[in-house]
């Protein structure tokens, strides 16, 4: 293919285990335009830099480690000043200042990715300091780009009310329109009895995610397994409680999973959950893109009673949302749920409705005029 023009996507992060990115790279390139990445890994067990149109290098972070962002900034700028782009994506507010900087050097179009609300992000309810700083941050850069990209209508709301701004844009974390492949069996892969249902979390090991509310379940509900994918700093200590609370035999963990294969094991769930719990006003607006992943393999949801998740479980009825953070309530539910297994079948066929529309292609559809002009 003949490129026209040419996108740079900055992130601090690795973009193959970041379905937003990939699935930007993808529409990117459909529209006839050449990709460069910079990005960054610390967190892949043995991974090494690797660099080319898709450059990621390795970096080092110990629990406080000034000279894990100082390199992480000299090798982003170093990797831009040899990148000339017509686009730059910025993904997230470490990155915003440096890639703003070399947009604006390129004359080129900038945008912001305010995936989350970066200032107010759950890791950091605890460090006031860093909230200001970040907050300073962003106030500062967020009128640079030519548009923000906001993953939900609260957040865009929210931004328009604190810095000003109307230059926001709706682009929601879907998954792209694809079934799986090939469905992986939990069951065959763990030994898991067929009257026992599954139960999946996918995404990064944080606190704030409802692993532990599940964990606190699963000890009154002896025919429910939880199958955790993805990694994350607190894999070890949820792994400790489970065994605490006597339900190691029911819990695995599969270690994180490429992007191009997820699909395949979420489909291989009986239920997904998104209990992100109201510790953050980020993650009182969540809108995460596991939810929307699990309707693509129509797999039923279940999440906690935020907004913005609550929202897309009324309208298209594909799973039901917990009324308060416990794990009474989750029993609750997902015993309803055993008693009458066909309330799940058809949480299932209103998943496949839904997928059609919640997708990324339609959703990318709706912005690649106003930002690829």
């Amino acid at each position: 293919m003949s490129y026209q023009k040419t996108a740079c996507i900055t992130f601090l992060g690795n973009p193959y285990l970041d379905s937003r990115i990939v699935n930007l790279i993808d529409s990117l390139k459909q529209n006839g335009i050449l990709v460069k990445v910079v990005a960054f890994d610390w967190q892949t067990p043995d991974f090494v830099t690797v660099k080319g149109d898709v450059t990621i290098y390795k970096l080092t972070k110990q629990s406080f480690s000034p000279w894990f962002y100082i390199k992480f900034l000299f090798l982003l700028f170093k990797a831009l000043k040899n990148i000339k782009a017509d686009y730059y994506f910025a993904e997230d507010i470490y990155v915003l200042p440096t890639t703003s900087f070399f947009a604006k050097h390129r004359k080129a179009k900038l945008y912001y990715n305010s995936r989350e609300l970066y200032s107010h992000i759950g890791g950091l309810k605890d460090k006031k300091s860093v909230q200001m700083l970040i907050s300073l941050v962003e106030k500062f850069y967020i009128n640079k780009p030519d548009y923000v990209l906001v993953t939900g209508e609260l957040d865009a709301e929210y931004l328009t009310h604190i810095y000003g701004i109307t230059n926001t844009l709706l682009l929601r974390n879907l998954p792209s329109y694809k079934k799986p492949e090939e469905i992986i069996d939990f069951r065959a892969k763990y030994n898991i009895p067929e009257n026992k249902l599954i139960v999946l979390y996918q995404g990064v090991l944080l606190k704030g995610r409802g692993i532990p509310l599940m964990l606190k379940a699963l000890k009154e509900l002896p025919d429910v397994v939880f199958v955790i994918i993805g990694e994350g700093i607190y894999r070890k200590e949820f792994e400790k409680e489970a065994e605490d609370l006597g339900v190691k035999n029911r819990v695995f963990f599969t270690g994180p999973v490429a992007h191009e294969k997820l699909l395949n094991y979420t489909a291989g769930a009986d239920v997904g959950i998104a209990l992100i719990e109201n510790i953050s006003l980020s993650y009182f607006y969540a809108l995460p893109n596991k939810l929307f992943e699990y309707i693509m393999v129509e797999v039923p949801v279940l999440v906690t009673n935020l907004p913005q998740m609550k929202s897309v479980v009324e309208n298209y009825r594909v799973g039901e949302f917990i009324t308060n953070e416990e794990p009474e309530e989750i029993i609750r539910i997902i015993k309803k749920w055993q008693k009458s297994p066909g309330i799940l079948e058809n949480y299932k066929k209103n998943c496949a409705l839904a997928s059609k529309e919640l997708n990324w292609q339609a959703e990318f559809d709706k912005v690649k005029k106003i930002l690829l002009t």
